[in-house]
């Protein structure tokens, strides 16, 4: 398609979706055009034609590069009408949907997709003016179709009106919208993309995402989406897969054509027709929705020919050599140049399990210019410790390593828990602390030492793990107040029961019950991190750890973090070197009583610097067992 964009005159490659597809001709009438280079005949098939394959409805080849084209008088054409495409090559055919399809629906008797004209008579308009400024992100990662109490699919327009005002109150700044683009199978959490220019019919039209992303952005949100160029959903009929007759179109051939851990199909990023598909796909997102960037999905899948199966990464022996994808560090690197250059303000996120180096590197560095990547070691490390390991025994050493461990010259996103962490077969951070205690001593009134504990240690881990996120935070919806059990979406093997695959926002609202504690906790916490910009400090100096105590003790910036996570010994007049000799005052504590703690750390409370006879100055803490605080710095 390189030869084809030159051909018909396209100013950059990253425009392909301008030309392929369906598209309104100014005068008059409505032009269609496929990339298919192994078809012998396609036909454009449809409610326009009653499905049959008509000689006037049949596609004319335009050149060698395999673009196929076809004119439809305007008054054939309909907004919201139907159609596919029948394509035939040597020694078989299909019925396939356009792979620049804008809209995509699924028939609720029959369950097949087919695509769908979205041409509105009037054209949706934008309402807010956004700008994304260059503040930390603070991300609420959100799935519109579980993000509803009801046990059905949610839609944007339902978000907008009743989840949108809870996260614009959270102190959140950023929504990351899962499963946008089309997918056949809905319990793949969208990851399994089907028709890669579609928004999700799911949740609503193309329009009502936009009124989604426009009440973000009017309630001050930045919205980054989920983009999924990783892989492809091995569905022929409604994917990309076979699209052509063969298998290699837009995929490698044989074994490494085939994700084996995922069952999908991997793309080829040595061939220029992907490149340009997949660049015009960032393109299309951002101009056509006004998103603010992208959270690219399965990276370390894309940097590896193995997709990192079975590797732990122990040596940078593993980040280089026969095994890497150059073609897809090079498709990553022209990605980030084009979506900062289209946006400037725009934000790409990696995710990245193994570490690749230079990866949240600028490109003039020599990286491949992701703005920031996810700290994923965080949340297993928390799974580990609270699954496998009794806190009496944390080592707060390796703690400390863990919640450290990244590259100065690369910006990160920790986070206690993401979706991934709650799906079936796992559980919330929550449940894991405190399990079926939560059905029947959640009341505030009600005193469980389970309770007491995990309430404890939800709060600490989240403060924790914010302190010290390198330069953003994320929790996936739900989970700061705490939300109970697991998401499962329906399925064969639940009876198609939607009972897991939504969010009990009914829990957070009600005051009787400690969800509330738990929920105005994170969002204090939250604004301290913006009001003290502790993510413009990236660095944090440790003043004490003592793995005996279970004590840490840091500093960010102006604040100091002191953490107490023994069960049962509490610490008074602990002791400090502190060179400031400035005075501290408490501002911050996961014991407050207003969070569900014992109130043994009122807030504020002055603490005065000693001064030692050797010239050196102390600060002497309160240190109650299972207890995090936060102290301001007088200087």
């Amino acid at each position: 398609m390189n030869s084809v964009a030159s051909g018909k005159d396209i100013a950059h490659t990253a425009l392909l979706h301008k030309y392929l597809g369906l598209h309104r001709l100014k005068d008059g009438g409505w032009v269609f055009r496929e990339w298919a280079p192994n078809a012998k005949a396609i036909f454009f098939i449809g409610e326009i034609n009653d499905w049959k394959e008509l000689e006037s409805f049949s596609l004319k080849k335009t050149d060698s590069s395999g673009i196929w084209e076809i004119t439809i008088p305007e008054s054939q054409c309909r907004h919201e009408m139907l159609y596919r495409l029948k394509i035939y090559w040597n020694g078989g055919s299909g019925d396939r949907i356009p792979s620049h399809a804008t809209r995509v629906v699924q028939d609720p008797a029959t369950f097949i997709f087919n695509a769908q004209v979205w041409s509105p008579p009037i054209p949706y308009e934008w309402k807010t003016s956004f700008k994304s400024d260059l503040s930390a992100p603070l991300i609420y990662e959100v799935h519109v179709g579980m993000s509803l109490e009801a046990e059905q699919i949610g839609t944007f327009k339902e978000f907008v009106e009743q989840v949108l005002p809870v996260v614009k109150d959270s102190g959140y700044n950023t929504l990351q919208v899962m499963a946008i683009q089309e997918h056949p199978y809905y319990a793949s959490f969208g990851y399994q993309v089907s028709s890669f220019f579609a928004v999700s019919s799911r949740f609503g039209t193309p329009d009502e995402f936009k009124f989604f992303i426009d009440s973000a952005h009017n309630a001050g949100l930045r919205v980054i989406m989920d983009i999924i160029h990783s892989h492809a959903v091995k569905n022929e009929v409604e994917g990309l897969s076979r699209f052509d007759g063969t298998p290699w179109q837009y995929f490698h051939d044989g074994c490494r054509g085939h994700h084996e851990a995922w069952d999908s199909r991997c793309f080829d990023y040595g061939k220029p027709d992907v490149i340009n598909f997949l660049l015009s796909n960032c393109r299309f997102w951002l101009e056509e929705f006004h998103l603010d960037g992208f959270r690219f999905d399965g990276v370390t899948s894309m940097l590896y020919k193995h997709h990192g199966l079975g590797r732990v990464f122990s040596s940078y022996d593993d980040y280089f050599g026969n095994e890497v994808d150059e073609d897809a560090l090079a498709y990553l690197t022209i990605a980030n140049k084009l979506i900062h250059s289209l946006k400037p303000d725009a934000i790409t996120i990696a995710e990245d399990v193994s570490g690749y180096p230079g990866l949240a590197a600028s490109y003039e560095d020599g990286g491949i210019g992701f703005d920031y990547r996810f700290a994923m070691g965080i949340p297993d490390l928390w799974i580990k410790l609270t699954k496998d390991i009794t806190d009496d025994v944390w080592d707060v050493g390796t703690l400390w390593h863990e919640l450290n461990n990244r590259r100065s010259d690369e910006k990160t996103i920790s986070y206690t828990e993401s979706h991934d962490q709650a799906l079936v077969g796992d559980q919330t951070l929550a449940f894991r602390l405190m399990g079926k205690e939560m059905y029947y001593h959640m009341a505030a009134d009600n005193h469980n030492m389970i309770i007491d504990r995990g309430m404890a240690l939800h709060k600490m881990i989240r403060l924790i793990t914010m302190a010290t996120s390198g330069n953003g935070y994320l929790n996936f919806m739900g989970n700061e107040f705490g939300h109970p059990e697991w998401i499962d979406f329906p399925r064969e093997g639940n009876n198609w029961s939607y009972y897991y695959s939504r969010r009990q926002w009914s829990l957070l609202k009600d005051k009787t019950l400690k969800y509330k504690l738990l929920a105005d906790f994170d969002k204090q916490m939250l604004k301290l991190a913006v009001d003290f910009s502790i993510h413009n400090y990236s660095r944090t100096e440790l003043l004490l750890e003592h793995n005996e105590d279970k004590v840490l003790i840091f500093r960010r910036g102006p604040l100091i973090f002191a953490f107490n996570f023994h069960p049962v010994e509490s610490y008074a007049d602990y002791g400090i070197y502190y060179d400031s000799g400035e005075s501290c005052k408490r501002i911050f504590s996961t014991d407050s009583d207003p969070f569900g703690g014992h109130g043994r750390l009122p807030v504020p409370y002055h603490h005065p610097s000693n001064s030692l006879p050797s010239g050196d100055s102390m600060l002497f803490l309160y240190l109650p067992s299972r207890t995090g605080q936060v102290l301001a710095v007088n200087d």
